[in-house]
């Protein structure tokens, strides 16, 4: 059976996170946007996992949960949070995000408390743990070798394995002994599966896609498409433990150009550069001399080991779609897609067409026009087909696409 699948999100006491991000909200949004699988996000903060316990309720010992109030199971949780580690290695300062997966409850009060001892779990529904990404992995395998874990938006400058700021080259000189037991990254809204093709050391990895969500709306923004017999924990571990390609069918894209570190720039002076324009100002900002942010697009190409649009048959396809609330948005000539009529076009389509996933990804552009109009219709059609003008994201902001400029 096909799962849409979210792992990667956050809860209300994550930094800059809604406050509606509640256990009960959540699963009502993902009834919305068309989710089968979604994470709880920050099983780490304690107040967190008291709701989790609270409002959730395992199914059948599949290490999957149910909103208790759900009157079918439609919607399942599974145990996941997201860390920053910020620690020295090889002289040099790393700042790293890590998702984990929990197989049980059990397992997440064990870690909870291991980390709690050391660490302050309590300020934030993302912890920054002063540990290294070896540290991290023993205490996890030492509870549950079920655990599974992996580096988030791996090409982000600030935050990530490969960003430019503050990662690695390879994922061996980041996890060292226990690089075998990463059997999965997250390649984040800046990038696509396609560009992370270009580099064969990812080939036996199982490339995921998340939304990060720090907000409702933007659930299921990336999202990674199952083809599961059960749905159960164990079943997700091991497709994705060995890349298994008839359980793992697509993944849901951003546009990468719209992602907020797809290309080169400084923000604080408006300047945006290609990487090769970077290349030739040396990587200094043109207006202030300093050097600029080094976006996905360039650390890719810095790491690449093969030639741009290199097509991989070793891993899973992908379809890219923007938010049928931009769509919506744009077509009807308003600024913002939190407006009411967008809102009143939106719920119309839900209402009568299902899911906005299954609006986004199968409707008939036939069925959309006739219950929202043909340009709505040919907003759909034309996000499917790629034919968008974007002008990529740069140094934390977001690029903007145009569908009908």
């Amino acid at each position: 059976m096909q799962q849409i699948a979210d792992f990667h999100i956050h809860s209300r006491f994550s930094r800059a996170c809604s406050c509606d991000l509640t256990i009960p909200n959540i699963e009502a949004m993902c009834r919305v946007k068309g989710i089968d699988i979604i994470g709880t996000g920050d099983f780490t903060f304690p107040d967190w996992l008291r709701e989790i316990k609270d409002n959730l309720v395992e199914v059948n010992n599949s290490g999957l949960f149910k909103l208790k109030t759900a009157l079918d199971e439609k919607v399942l949780f599974t145990l996941t949070s997201e860390v920053a580690l910020i620690y020295k290695k090889h002289d040099k300062c790393r700042r790293i995000h890590i998702v984990i997966h929990a197989p049980s409850l059990e397992a997440v009060e064990e870690l909870n408390a291991d980390l709690d001892k050391d660490f302050n779990i309590r300020s934030d529904g993302r912890p920054i743990l002063g540990m290294s990404t070896e540290e991290l992995m023993e205490m996890c395998l030492a509870i549950d070798s079920r655990f599974l874990i992996y580096p988030a938006h791996i090409w982000t400058p600030w935050f990530a394995v490969f960003g430019s700021r503050s990662g690695f080259d390879s994922l061996s000189e980041c996890f060292g002994e226990y690089t075998n037991h990463v059997f999965a990254c997250e390649t984040g809204l800046s990038s696509d599966p396609e560009m992370n093709w270009r580099l064969s050391a990812l080939d036996k990895i199982t490339l995921l896609s998340s939304s990060d969500a720090h907000s409702l709306s933007n659930l299921a923004r990336e999202a990674t498409v199952f083809d599961l017999t059960e749905r159960t924990y164990d079943e997700i571990y091991q497709a994705i433990k060995n890349k298994d390609t008839k359980k793992i069918k697509y993944t849901i894209e951003f546009y990468p150009e719209e992602g907020m570190y797809h290309y080169d720039g400084h923000r604080d002076c408006g300047v945006r550069l290609t990487p090769a324009e970077t290349k030739k100002l040396k990587g200094l900002c043109p207006k202030c001399g300093r050097p600029v942010v080094v976006g996905v697009e360039n650390r890719v190409e810095e790491l690449a080991d093969r030639p741009l649009g290199y097509k991989s048959k070793k891993f899973p396809g992908f379809k890219k779609l923007v938010g049928l609330e931009k769509i919506i948005a744009e077509a009807l000539n308003i600024k913002s897609p939190k407006a009411k009529k967008v809102k009143i076009e939106y719920d119309k389509l839900i209402n009568n067409l299902g899911s906005e996933l299954s609006i986004l990804l199968d409707a008939p552009v036939v069925k959309i026009k006739k219950v929202a109009g043909e340009k709505i219709a040919e907003g759909v059609r034309r996000v499917r087909a790629g034919e968008l003008k974007i002008e990529p994201g740069y140094d934390g902001e977001y690029g903007k696409v145009r569908i009908f400029s």
